[in-house]
């Protein structure tokens, strides 16, 4: 089997994805924009070859390294990437090889406009925040007086919560139009709710063969906009009824022999024309494994492999591994701002909850800015247990409290 890889050297994490293939006797092709020497043993380890072109953002010469691949290996048969940034050119380059597995140009609209995601969240029965494909001055203003401020606003394309906005009144909304957006965006109502996610991997015919789920402590865009500071944790999604809600999702956008992370607002109050506090509404489609550390935090979770997992189904079509898989604990994501300053040094928060911490890790800046600038795993037997060692760590100096119980149980 020949499978190449998109940037395999970025996140630095995600060289394991290459691991597990190889170490089952896959040819794992990487294509990448850094030196072979830049990239880490780790990665170099993992891949059966590397071929360094100066930019993933000039098709000409990533065509020519996978055609290198083909002339030199044969039939390519998958492309992947696991990011999010690289999913057209993944569907390009399937396409124009004749890759059978995974999503192609064609295809493309359904996982990456968040307007048509809506479509595919409505075949599920999920309802969805309303939304108006931003147009003019009138436009808007029509579609918010339907729905009242505050409103977002977001790329139609996009990944994560880059370039996202909640405009409060006329005069944001007009400041919003005089930076004459480039590309397509999207208005939506704001929704009093936080994220929650159904994660998992399919087989060939879309049948879901591991799965998980996470709670956001804030939206990525509070993320990306507050002190960077972030707290998730996973949860025992399969006794819960977003189980249900993710698996209806999984089977109208059937994704094969893939990664998924699908996003939900849970609301977190009554809202007129959404629903009652504690209903689920879809958000976002992504065709890829989550990002930051989650997949780390599966295992961790589960006692599991995902990475091996994922790899076992594009070989074997099965989770021959982890079958039987269980909910072990909790496990939480608390990420630490640049510019916060804090009450309790690392050392402290070693000496309290080193028996606790699966992971310490200052996280590539690239990233960071939905993560953390210092991030902690941690494990726990409870939410409870889990919220008073993510207060702990995010104590600020002046004694002020930050985590603020969320979440449904």
């Amino acid at each position: 089997m020949n499978v190449i890889f998109i940037s395999p050297h970025f996140p630095l994490h995600f060289y394991q994805f290459c691991d597990r293939l190889k170490r089952m006797g896959v040819n794992v092709l990487g294509i990448g924009d850094a030196s072979y020497e830049s990239i880490g043993d780790n990665c170099r380890n993992a891949l059966t070859e590397y071929y360094r072109v100066d930019s993933l953002e000039d098709y000409e010469q990533v065509y020519r390294a996978a055609a290198y691949f083909v002339f030199h290996y044969g039939r390519i048969d998958y492309i992947d990437s696991q990011n999010e940034y690289w999913l057209e050119l993944e569907a390009r380059l399937r396409t124009d090889f004749n890759v059978p597995t995974g999503f192609h140009t064609a295809d493309l609209d359904a996982v990456k406009r968040k307007s048509e995601m809506k479509k595919g969240y409505s075949r599920a029965g999920v309802k969805t925040a309303r939304f108006h494909l931003v147009d003019d001055w009138d436009g808007c203003r029509a579609f918010i007086d339907e729905v009242g401020y505050p409103v977002v606003v977001k790329p139609d394309i996009g990944v994560g919560a880059s370039n996202t906005e909640k405009l409060t009144c006329d005069e944001e909304l007009a400041a919003f139009f005089a930076t004459e957006p480039k590309v397509q965006f999207i208005m939506e109502e704001f929704v009093p709710g936080h994220v929650e996610t159904f994660d998992g991997i399919t087989d060939a015919d879309a049948n879901i063969l591991f799965c998980s789920g996470q709670v956001m402590m804030q939206t990525p865009m509070e993320m990306l906009h507050g002190s960077g500071e972030n707290v998730s944790y996973s949860q025992p999604v399969q006794s819960m009824d977003l189980y249900d809600v993710g698996r209806r999702v999984v089977a109208a956008f059937a994704p094969r022999n893939r990664f998924f992370h699908f996003e939900f607002f849970r609301l977190d109050e009554d809202r007129e024309g959404l629903g009652k506090a504690g209903d689920i509404l879809g958000l976002e489609v992504n065709m890829r494994a989550p990002g930051g550390y989650i997949p780390d935090k599966m295992n961790y979770t589960y006692d599991v492999d995902v990475y091996q997992i994922w790899a076992e189904i594009l070989m074997y079509n099965e989770n021959r591994s982890f079958r039987d898989y269980e909910f072990r604990r909790y496990v939480t994501h608390v990420g630490r701002g640049g510019a916060v300053e804090y009450l309790h040094s690392p050392g402290e928060i070693r000496e309290r909850l080193g028996d606790h911490i699966l992971m310490e890790k200052d996280p590539p800046k690239a990233i960071s800015g939905g993560m953390g600038s210092h991030i902690y795993l941690l494990w726990a037997d409870s939410k409870e247990e889990l919220e008073e060692q993510a207060d702990f760590i995010l104590r600020h100096a002046d004694g002020a409290g930050w985590i603020q119980t969320k979440g449904s149980d």
